[in-house]
């Protein structure tokens, strides 16, 4: 896929300059992020939420596995999920981290995903190249301005999100 595929957060109405902070940039960067999976995988998480610790991001997406991925899981191929899961991520790391700095203004150093089963969760890692300026966006977005609201950084989003089924539920 080319350019043209790319995830645009231009016209998002976030990030730097917007008067996104704290836990509606963590939001808006769990919803992205459910959007991307649900546009490029065909099928979004169940749940999504973003933590920020200083020059880290961390977004934890729970369920949201394929009916083919299920199946595998179903045969006991847990790895040939995981492989396949990384190398689609490896294929996608220019765009997700383009979309990150786009949101956050910040330059992404390195990016990461692994996925886990029962609970079936993955887990996206960017690595910042700087924990932010003191009363800076990426500050209020830290666990300090996560503090007394569980909701902050949850996706909202319920287009982006699936709900929740039995099918996820394996044996």
């Amino acid at each position: 896929m080319g350019t043209e595929e790319a995830l645009d957060v231009s016209e998002a109405g976030v990030g730097p300059g917007t008067g996104e902070t704290g836990g509606e940039l963590l939001t808006r960067i769990s919803n992205e992020m459910a959007h991307a999976q649900k546009k490029f995988f065909g099928k979004g998480p169940n749940a999504a939420k973003s933590y920020m610790l200083d020059d880290m991001l961390i977004i934890v997406m729970r369920g949201g596995f394929t009916t083919a991925e299920e199946t595998m899981l179903e045969f006991g191929q847990q790895d040939m999920v995981r492989e396949f899961r990384q190398l689609f991520e490896n294929e996608m790391a220019e765009r997700l981290c383009t979309m990150i700095e786009d949101l956050t203004g910040r330059k992404v150093l390195t990016y990461q995903s692994q996925i886990l089963f029962q609970p079936d969760v993955a887990v996206e890692m960017f690595l910042f190249d700087s924990q932010g300026g003191k009363g800076t966006v990426e500050v209020e977005a830290t666990a300090r301005g996560q503090l007394g609201d569980d909701d902050a950084g949850e996706a909202t989003d319920q287009a982006t999100l699936n709900s929740q089924s039995s099918s996820s539920e394996r044996p």
